[in-house]
């Protein structure tokens, strides 16, 4: 009997629609991998009992939990009660100082916006919804002449996908969030609004002087972070390409296929990538989705996505068991036809760099493994980076990766095909395939006399081993 787990990855979003442990366990029987928390929503109370919540789920593979960052959100200030409907052609202003809407004068949360916009840039209300030109622009306040119009609500995301703002990615609340992260040794942060590999490297040197490991996710969402995407994926853990935000701060038509440049550029970088946002966005309210919403999660998975996410049909949605189970559904397909197929996807660019041993020995065990018909993959990754590798060259067999450290496994349940296990060190190295075929054989995951593949070096338990590769027959002890 063969693992019966999808090789890609299900993030799925906690909220009211998911915060029971019935709902949860259901997840996690269905193979979910990481279990996200949106700190955009909700109190600091339902946060701390969704991760109580996952804690105490009896499962084999505990899945790992991201804290999603809200970053410099802009926002609209209050507005009267119904809204304010507004049609092509009329103008409204945006004012330095607090404002009810009324008259068509509004007010922001982000007052720089005033200084740095420009004379005929976009500004984009409610992810793009209502759209406006800058027109006049004055020491306290901006005026914008509407093109599409709509019912201006309260605290409604602004975008100016034209306009550089000079903010902080990194926000008050979202420093606050960190340290409440790091105090509850939560395994992945999301970081919203990226622009720059700076930004992770902000954040990655105020974890290392507080002695943290969370590992951190970037955001692809804005122009700038496409324009950096290579050095953001290199100072970044894993990539998502959050399309929401996308779709409004740039062309949309362009979102598909920006979606396969940053996919294809976390793959050359060895890192894993989420494709995220209105996944099945109609499963919200209906209990399936669209014809369109199937072939856009295989399509995400056939460009090389590692995990595919669910967001608000998970959260709030009225279908969130059967969102996830259509998901994995849709990932068995999508891979069944991968192996029919035998789709081949490149190796990383990593294997180009002769001083990447890890990334060359990973893709010398695909080409055995394939060579040889095993039957699995098993590596002992202490720190998941031999698991990482392993998990970029898309093996179509399972990879096991064994490591004593439990934060390890967590992080690696986000890996393309990876099933982590968290085991203990055998005595001797050479006692490694004899607890590899108990490991196995127990689990029914292969049989006396099927090859496997061992991917390890001494010693066993130390980061950075791995260098070598043996070619291992279940019940030959010889």
């Amino acid at each position: 009997m063969m693992l019966e787990r999808s090789r890609t990855k299900m993030v799925v979003t906690l909220g009211p629609a998911s915060g029971t442990s019935a709902v949860f366990k259901r997840f996690c029987d269905l193979g979910i991998s990481v279990a996200r928390l949106n700190f955009s929503h909700g109190s600091l109370e339902q946060r701390n009992n969704f991760l109580d919540m996952i804690r105490a789920a009896n499962t084999e593979f505990p899945p790992a939990i991201m804290g999603d960052l809200c970053g410099p959100k802009i926002r609209l200030g209050p507005v009267i009660d119904g809204g304010v409907r507004v049609v092509p052609g009329d103008e409204f202003t945006i004012q330095r100082q607090p404002a009810q809407g009324v008259a068509g004068v509004f007010s922001c949360n982000c007052p720089v916006l005033i200084d740095d916009v420009e004379l005929g840039q976009k500004l984009l209300i409610d992810d793009g919804m209502i759209r406006a030109l800058v027109i006049d622009k004055q020491t306290d306040a901006i005026r914008c002449k509407v093109t599409v119009g709509g019912i201006i609500l309260g605290n409604k995301g602004l975008n100016l996908p034209n306009t550089h703002l000079h903010i902080a990615s990194i926000t008050d609340k979202d420093w606050a969030d960190i340290d409440w992260a790091i105090a509850n040794q939560i395994d992945y942060l999301a970081l919203s609004f990226v622009r720059s590999s700076a930004d992770v490297e902000s954040v990655r040197s105020y974890l290392n002087s507080r002695n943290s490991d969370i590992a951190l996710i970037a955001k692809i969402e804005m122009p700038q972070a496409v324009e950096d995407i290579v050095a953001i994926t290199n100072a970044a853990d894993a990539i998502l390409v959050a399309r929401g935000d996308m779709g409004v701060e740039m062309d949309l038509t362009a979102v598909p296929l920006l979606q396969k440049q940053v996919v294809r550029a976390a793959h050359d970088a060895g890192k894993p990538v989420i494709v995220a946002t209105q996944m099945l966005q109609s499963m919200v309210e209906h209990p399936s989705p669209t014809r369109a919403e199937v072939s856009d999660v295989a399509n995400a998975i056939l460009d090389g996505a590692d995990a595919v996410m669910l967001s608000g049909e998970t959260a709030t949605g009225q279908h969130p068991v059967a969102a996830v189970e259509m998901l994995r559904q849709i990932a068995d397909k999508t891979e069944d036809y991968i192996d029919k197929s035998n789709i081949e996807w490149p190796p990383p660019r990593l294997l180009q760099l002769m001083h990447h041993q890890t990334a060359a020995i990973a893709y010398g065990a695909k080409l055995i493994a394939r060579d040889m018909d095993a039957r699995l993959v098993v590596v002992w990754s202490q720190a998941g980076g031999s698991a990482r590798f392993l998990s970029k060259n898309r093996f179509t067999i399972p990879v096991v990766a064994l490591s004593t450290n439990a934060a390890a496994v967590r992080r690696m349940a986000l890996y393309y095909g990876v099933v982590p296990l968290q085991t203990d060190i055998p005595a001797h190295f050479d006692d490694l395939p004899m607890m590899v075929d108990d490991l196995v054989v127990r689990r029914g995951w292969a049989c006396c006399g099927d090859r496997v593949l061992i991917a390890a070096g001494a010693p066993l338990g130390t980061a950075g081993t791995t260098n070598g590769l043996m070619v291992h027959t279940i019940g030959d002890t010889a």
